[in-house]
């Protein structure tokens, strides 16, 4: 018996897209939107987390699992998500550090107190 290459046996299950791109992708877009408030590294964190594991996922399925053309992207959206947390983590840091040095010659309390 030949096996012809391209043909799909009739009870091969159809490729769909892999559930952990597609949580990824949300966990990633959330990030995004909450980088700013710093509370989008975690959602961004574990979308790496998922992308990583939706590769080896797909790679192992042998086609019947989509989704490889969206890792990178969602890898990307990730990664920009941790950095906006971290360069908004940073500048709050260096306000702090410039109000206390700001108020580093003055009295901790009052003229009055002894």
């Amino acid at each position: 018996m030949q096996v012809q290459q391209g043909v799909r046996h009739p009870d091969d299950p159809e490729p769909v897209e892999s559930t952990k791109v597609v949580a990824a992708r949300m966990l990633a877009g959330v990030g995004a939107a909450l980088s700013v408030f710093v509370g989008g590294a975690v959602p961004a964190v574990i979308a790496l987390m998922l992308a990583r594991q939706a590769e080896a996922d797909i790679r192992a399925s042998e086609g019947f699992l989509l989704g490889a053309s969206r890792l990178p992207g969602i890898r990307r959206t990730a990664w920009t998500a941790i950095g906006v947390a971290g360069a908004v983590v940073v500048a709050a840091l260096l306000l702090w550090v410039l109000a206390m040095a700001r108020a580093s010659g003055q009295a901790p309390y009052g003229g009055d107190v002894a």
